[in-house]
């Protein structure tokens, strides 16, 4: 079992920066392929970034690509979403997800078991 909270999520301008955190109980964290998830209001949840167990490898969504980095401190049970230049359509809900072991599809939701609430992140024009 693994309980996710994410937090960082705020009101930021278009260009700016946030670093959104997930932070990760239990004791098998680095078992855990880990994944952000973002949710507009009217559209369905879609993949933004994934990382490996190990952090050895990452996957992004073509939009977020160049602009976000997802990292793990598993040391901490940490993972984060550095995002960098903001755009109004990066608003969404934020959610932290994690599966257990390697999926196949980093970029599917069902490779993932465990979710996190959300955090919401506002980009303003």
């Amino acid at each position: 079992q693994v309980q996710l909270v994410e937090s960082g999520g705020e009101l930021v301008q278009a260009g700016g920066s946030l670093r959104l955190s997930c932070a990760a109980s239990g004791r098998t964290f680095s078992s855990y392929a880990m994944g952000w998830f973002r949710q507009a209001p009217g559209k369905e949840r879609e993949f933004v970034a994934g990382i490996h167990r190990t952090g050895g490898s990452t996957y992004y969504a073509d939009s977020v690509k160049g602009r976000f980095t997802i990292s793990r401190d598993n040391a901490k049970n940490m993972v984060y979403l550095q995002m960098n230049s903001l755009k109004p359509e990066d608003t969404a809900v934020y959610y932290c997800a994690a599966g257990m072991g390697t999926p196949a599809n980093f970029r599917a939701s069902r490779s993932y078991s465990y979710w996190g609430q959300g955090t919401q992140v506002t980009v303003s024009s």
